[in-house]
């Protein structure tokens, strides 16, 4: 009963933080936006799925890392093998924060981009045509991406768990 409790625990906590982080970076992706040349849009754009995609390869990694490599490593006391350990036995957590939560708010906040986009180009092309172009970009940007780093997650995910935990040692 415990364990069921947790998990409706978890799935509100993963709703709350979703929609306020939605909130926070739809608005300010939009007010960003409206003031952003094309060029600076588009490169807002490139960033937030190149951030979604990064997410996504670090959650892809932390389920397919092995344990036993970084309890090794901790033995030896290397910096950040205990952070690892600790995604590790919380993947499921991590990689519904890395995946689900910061992919999910990339792919919103980048169609809003796109449809700034869209609307600034659309004075100059037909703008449904326009529209029809960059959404099939960010899409295939988008998934194209995730493919191809999710097979690098997966063959080298415990040098990309590493490198991540690392980078959390410094903070926690």
């Amino acid at each position: 009963m415990k364990k069921n409790n947790n998990h409706k625990t978890w799935i509100v906590t993963v709703f709350v933080i979703t929609f306020v982080l939605a909130i926070i970076f739809s608005f300010l992706s939009n007010a960003i936006a409206i003031k952003l040349n094309n060029y600076l849009l588009s490169l807002c754009l490139l960033l937030t799925i190149s951030i979604g995609v990064f997410f996504d390869m670090i959650g892809t990694s932390t389920i397919s890392a092995r344990e036993s490599t970084f309890h090794s490593l901790n033995s030896r006391r290397v910096r950040g093998a205990s952070e690892a350990i600790i995604m590790i036995k919380n993947s499921d957590k991590v990689s519904s924060i890395c995946n689900d939560i910061v992919g999910d708010v990339c792919g919103i906040i980048s169609g809003s981009l796109g449809a700034f986009l869209a609307i600034s180009l659309g004075t100059e092309v037909n703008p449904t045509v326009i529209s029809i172009i960059i959404s099939s970009i960010i899409s295939a940007l988008t998934v194209g991406g995730k493919a191809i780093f999710k097979q690098v997650a997966i063959k080298h995910a415990n040098e990309i768990l590493m490198k991540v935990s690392k980078v959390l040692s410094v903070f926690f």
